[in-house]
């Protein structure tokens, strides 16, 4: 059965402006909704996936969404919630950028079927659209003074703002009414930010067509210590695996506050209130287990990188406090591996020095310095504090090529919490 889309929203948190009428719309008939992605980079971040999740339920609900990938707005730069002009990217970035993106999205909606979700690009009616066209047919339609209210442009009017990004409203609003001609779309949603740029598509559509279009937005979200959701002090916590590791990726979501962990629950996984008011219930009454935290993290890099990605994302959390074992280290990926053991001290060697066997008191302080002396070495391995790949050793231990992880890395510990790696080359 599908879903109530706006009490689904509500519920959750996820409605910050709504047009009247828009909760009246959606319940006569299945309707066509669109939320445009603008391609400045080769991966969105889980700041969009505020607005990937609103379109995911929107799916769920009985209804047809489109995503708009914006090729063309990419190229003017959008001035909302920003307090400087952004760097415009040529084409070709562009480009590459619009197919990165599309893939990312295709992993979240299904694309088959009545309701079947459809990726346009902007710059396919864009591309051929000339100025004095657009000024003509566009433009002519809303007043300075109607652009100049808009809360993205007032707020730029002491520091400026260029032409370009002062017509961006106009451009996303021609975007909606592109969607309402062509795709018979009647609903924009967005970001609260782009509340102005949206009703200015309603508005042209109202003024050009004479029919109604409905718009709706999210809040935007804020972690409960005030500081910047979806940031870390290395940056932006990207889809791509390949921007930030399936490990950084779960360790962002395993790390919420308890405030936020509830919060996250309801905005970016599709499990239902019940179940939800459920696991905080558990979660108060154990909250050192740090359930909530755990279901989250899992839900969330699952729908993002897959099983197999998050389950590795979860031996690398284990080992991190110490629970590792070889199969879990063996089962990291490189990137997760070189991630979970960034700063460690290490050390390379030839990879020649294996083929015969390398004795484990000389690789601790002999051709290399994790250990002050062979002595030190002898005590520490006969006090059994001495692992290989998290295996404990004794003195007559040999590395061999079998020990290698990835092909060239070898983790020596003493303890639980003091590691050294081996890298051959």
């Amino acid at each position: 059965m599908a879903i109530d889309f706006i009490k689904e929203l509500t519920w959750r948190g996820m409605i910050h402006d709504i047009i009247p009428g828009t909760e009246e719309q959606l319940q006569k008939k299945s309707c066509v909704g669109y939320i445009g992605f603008d391609p400045t980079a080769d991966s969105l971040h889980i700041g969009s996936l505020v607005q990937i999740m609103t379109l995911v339920h929107f799916q769920r609900a009985g209804h047809k969404p489109i995503v708009l990938i914006g090729g063309a707005t990419g190229m003017v730069g959008d001035p909302s919630g920003k307090s400087e002009e952004r760097n415009l990217l040529d084409h070709e970035t562009l480009t590459h950028n619009v197919a990165c993106v599309h893939k990312q999205l295709a992993a979240f909606l299904d694309f088959n079927g009545p309701c079947a979700a459809e990726i346009v690009n902007n710059y396919d009616w864009f591309q051929s659209f000339s100025f004095l066209d657009f000024i003509r047919d566009v433009g002519k339609h809303m007043t300075i003074n109607y652009m100049m209210s808009k809360d993205s442009v007032k707020l730029r009017m002491d520091s400026g703002m260029s032409f370009t990004e002062f017509s961006y409203q106009l451009v996303q609003g021609y975007d909606f009414l592109h969607l309402k001609k062509h795709k018979n779309c009647v609903l924009q949603m967005g970001g609260s930010d782009q509340w102005g740029n949206i009703v200015t598509g309603t508005e042209l559509i109202r003024r050009k067509t004479g029919e109604e279009a409905f718009a709706l937005t999210t809040p935007l979200i804020k972690k409960a210590d005030g500081s910047k959701f979806g940031k870390t002090e290395s940056g932006n916590i990207w889809l791509s695996k390949e921007k930030t590791s399936s490990y950084q990726f779960y360790q962002y979501w395993l790390n919420a506050s308890d405030e936020d962990a509830s919060n996250y629950m309801r905005v970016f996984t599709l499990w239902n209130q019940a179940d939800i008011e459920a696991l905080e219930l558990q979660h108060r009454e154990a909250p050192h287990l740090r359930q909530l935290q755990k279901k989250l993290a899992f839900e969330i890099t699952s729908m993002v990188h897959g099983e197999k990605e998050t389950t590795a994302a979860m031996l690398a959390s284990e080992i991190l406090f110490g629970n590792a074992t070889e199969e879990g280290l063996r089962a990291l990926s490189e990137v997760d591996f070189l991630t979970l053991f960034d700063g460690v001290p290490q050390a390379t060697l030839s990879h020649e020095l294996l083929t015969s066997g390398l004795p484990i008191v000389e690789a601790l302080a002999g051709v290399t310095s994790f250990l002050k002396s062979k002595n030190e070495a002898r005590r520490e391995l006969t006090s059994k504090a001495i692992s290989v790949n998290k295996l404990k050793v004794s003195e007559e231990y040999f590395l061999t090529p079998k020990d290698l992880m990835n092909g060239k890395y070898i983790l020596l510990g003493k303890g639980k919490k003091t590691n050294f790696l081996l890298v051959f080359r």
